[in-house]
């Protein structure tokens, strides 16, 4: 399976495997008794990668923020924006096949994490950074007084880098569903009255075009 492809200049992806055997420039890998721990330049990157399991061990990116980040005050929202549009960053996606099983007489879709992979982006790159600033602007309306959650969505590119790189790849013989192809935004209001929040109203979703 190919490893390290990329959508453009603006996307890498690599197989965990291949990023733990041979970590990026910037980044190390510690060997520990049951897995990995993962460290980075928290000058130059932005993980937002939760532990998670990989042939049998467990990865740990040290210092990761997570996929769902979560904010409780101005400064920490422009400190978060901050590093989305300045730093490399990092997230966990899944390449899955939906399975179908039937229990208790009902059909039910189960999902099989066949390839998991590290995805990169810069947020410093010019059309990426745009497009996130024009997607916080447009979805964030008030970060003082209104709580809200953002998801930044990256399924459409990774169908598209799929369909580019995985051509030969068993993979493609079945459309595979991508998991976790987003990371997400949780901002925290104090506010008394905070209506849309309780509502349901306050959740957006933008997507990033690599190409």
């Amino acid at each position: 399976m190919p490893v390290n492809k990329q959508s453009g200049s603006r996307m890498r992806v690599t197989e965990v495997e291949e990023f733990v055997r041979n970590p990026p420039p910037g980044f190390s890998v510690e060997t520990l008794g049951s897995g990995y721990r993962v460290r980075c330049n928290e000058e130059k990157s932005l993980v937002l990668i939760d532990d998670f399991q990989s042939c049998g061990k467990k990865i740990v990116f040290h210092n990761s923020l997570g996929r769902k980040v979560k904010m409780h005050n101005l400064w920490e929202y422009s400190s978060m924006r901050k590093s989305l549009l300045s730093k490399e960053i990092y997230l966990l996606i899944s390449a899955c096949e939906e399975q179908s099983s039937v229990s208790n007489k009902k059909a039910a879709r189960e999902l099989s994490v066949v390839k998991q992979y590290v995805v990169c982006i810069d947020g410093n790159e010019p059309f990426t950074k745009w497009q996130l600033e024009r997607g916080m602007d447009g979805t964030i309306s008030s970060v003082a007084g209104e709580s809200y959650r953002v998801d930044i969505d990256l399924t459409e590119e990774m169908e598209s880098w799929a369909a580019k790189n995985l051509i030969s790849d068993d993979l493609m013989k079945v459309k595979p569903v991508w998991r976790d192809a987003s990371f997400t935004l949780k901002y925290y209001s104090d506010a008394l009255f905070d209506f849309p929040h309780w509502l349901g109203f306050s959740k957006r979703t933008f997507k990033l075009r690599m190409t």
